[in-house]
């Protein structure tokens, strides 16, 4: 659970500042911001204290019934950069997909750069070349694409994707399940 994240759309749904909630637990608005960009954790006193004071209890907060997050910004977002494989990046769309049932995945491959090979599984791959060309190689089978073009498939065999041009490829990838 997002406890930072979740504190703060509480905060801004009762239309407090930081500095406000601050004021009403007795703690310093850096040490709000700090909980709320979980860079630190509160005690559980502390916690209880600020969803007390954002008018919630423990249970209602950690309860299932919280909204799911369906809004993500780029800081929201993990980028992995691999400079001799990839000779790119894989940026994840989504934080913890993992509890998805899909990873939303947007890749960034050089020149010569490949994926690592992926065993089949069950599941379904989607990817969507936003630039550049890539080849997409399914067991002994190669399938060229160019910006614009899709494939989605149920990967039944290893399979990777390489960057066989002069340019850096882009393209979006979503795996169900996720296996990244």
């Amino acid at each position: 659970m997002d406890i930072g994240g979740t504190l703060k759309s509480l905060r801004l749904a009762r239309n407090l500042t930081q500095e406000d909630l601050a004021d009403r637990c007795e703690l310093t608005k850096g040490f709000i911001s700090q909980v709320e960009n979980n860079l630190t954790s509160p005690s559980i006193a502390t916690l209880s204290d600020m969803i007390e004071c954002l008018g919630s209890s423990l249970e209602e907060f950690f309860s299932a019934r919280q909204q799911e997050r369906i809004v993500f910004k780029k800081d929201d977002m993990f980028e992995k950069v691999d400079e001799e494989s990839l000779k790119g990046s894989i940026l994840w769309l989504v934080p913890s997909a993992q509890k998805n049932m899909m990873e939303p995945m947007l890749v960034r491959l050089g020149p010569g750069g490949k994926t690592a090979e992926i065993p089949a599984h069950e599941g379904e791959e989607f990817a969507y070349v936003l630039s550049g060309d890539i080849v997409l190689i399914l067991g002994q089978t190669r399938h060229k694409l160019r910006r614009g073009e899709s494939f989605c498939l149920h990967p039944r065999a290893p399979h990777h994707i390489e960057n066989p041009g002069k340019r850096e490829a882009q393209f979006l990838w979503t795996s169900t399940p996720p296996s990244f």
